[in-house]
């Protein structure tokens, strides 16, 4: 197995240093990168706190090691399309879908896959897409709303 040292975050290539290897994607992000939107909220892919787009799927960065996304695109809430950030935050704050903030950069990435077409089926609700982003301050139903109001 050829192991790439490279990875590409928002658009840029990072190299990643072997002793980054072996450990979790959150902390590269967080530490090394300065990607701090990406939160850790419960470090056991429960939460959706870290959810980043790993060539185009969202997945828990906290359940991921840097090694293993070697040669693979990842974006997170800062590399996201400033336009859809707009749409989102307008969107969140004409229904009140944000509270103390923790949770938005997971629901971000996780409401543009949903928006750009990611679906498990296709006819899921934004709700079901949703489940594995856990809003704290009881939210939910406002970050669903919101979410399904951006077109």
């Amino acid at each position: 197995m050829t192991v790439v040292n490279t990875i590409r975050v928002n658009g840029v290539d990072h190299e990643i240093p072997a002793n980054w290897q072996a450990k979790r994607l959150l902390d590269y992000l967080r530490t090394e990168l300065k990607l701090v939107g990406v939160k850790e909220g419960c470090g056991e892919g429960d939460c959706g706190a870290c959810t980043v787009l790993v060539d185009g799927e969202p997945m828990c960065s906290c359940l991921l090691l840097s090694g293993v996304v070697g040669g693979r695109e990842v974006t997170t809430i800062e590399g996201l399309p400033r336009e859809y950030l707009d749409k989102f935050s307008s969107a969140c704050e004409t229904h009140g879908g944000v509270q103390c903030g923790f949770c938005t950069g997971g629901v971000a990435v996780m409401s543009s896959w949903m928006k750009n077409g990611g679906t498990e089926t296709g006819v899921e609700p934004v709700s079901k897409l949703l489940e594995g982003n856990i809003c704290r301050c009881g939210g939910y139903q406002q970050l669903t709303n919101a979410i399904a109001d951006i077109n």
